[in-house]
């Protein structure tokens, strides 16, 4: 009860102005906001435009599926103050990179660094930085390629340069993490590290499969080619 009250009292200061008056009012939180969405917007037209050409070329689309989010004033609240930085818009611009997310499935790794490096060659995309969790997997199995980039987003009056975050991952690495994801909050799962073991042992198989069918895939385009 008293954390459900903190976190209340955090996002009214935020939202309110409070904390100095760094944050004048809803208005401004709400254009921020806008802006992220429409370099969401932005950045999956690209991975759009990237999927028709590469199925136009290939004849197969390497990307499954798009979605995005824009994370809540909750967790952008939550995320400041446990950072220690100041709840204020400019604060959010500066701090957090996660705000706007983009996540691309993709059908096999290989594709996963395709969309990565044709993306990053647009020349109004600047790449801030990059995790390859599918190179080196974090300790607990999870894979998945992470960008964040700046990308300008032009309005009437202003050019406005967003970050966004990609996730690109495969169909079987997402299915782990969205499981992971979870049971992780399940407090019959807490400090439990057979349940710990059990999953990371799943990565590893979900890993190997993802290495074996784009095997596959290439034997059968080889016998294609060779027709």
């Amino acid at each position: 009860m008293e954390k459900s009250k903190q976190k209340e009292e955090l996002i009214n200061e935020f939202l309110s102005g409070g904390a100095g008056g760094a944050l004048k009012n809803l208005k401004k939180f709400r254009e921020l906001m806008v802006r992220y969405d429409c370099a969401i917007r932005e950045v999956r037209t690209k991975f759009e435009v990237l999927n028709e050409e590469l199925s136009f070329r290939t004849s197969r689309n390497p990307i499954e599926s798009i979605s995005s989010r824009i994370k809540s004033p909750e967790s952008i609240v939550e995320k400041l103050a446990r950072q220690g930085n100041p709840l204020t818009v400019d604060s959010v611009k500066e701090n957090l990179n996660d705000v706007a997310g983009i996540r691309v499935i993709c059908s096999f790794i290989d594709d996963i660094y395709r969309v990565a490096d044709m993306l990053a060659q647009q020349d109004d995309i600047t790449v801030i930085e990059i995790k390859d969790y599918i190179r080196k997997p974090k300790l607990n199995g999870y894979r998945s390629y992470h960008m964040i980039v700046e990308v300008p987003v032009f309005f009437s009056d202003s050019k406005q340069v967003t970050r966004v975050e990609i996730q690109i991952r495969t169909v079987a690495m997402d299915f782990w993490a969205s499981l992971e994801h979870q049971m992780k909050y399940k407090k019959s799962a807490a400090d439990r590290p057979d349940i710990a073991a059990e999953l990371k042992s799943c990565a590893e198989v979900i890993a190997a499969t993802d290495a074996r069918m784009q095997g596959i895939r290439k034997r059968i385009e080889k016998l294609e080619s060779e027709l």
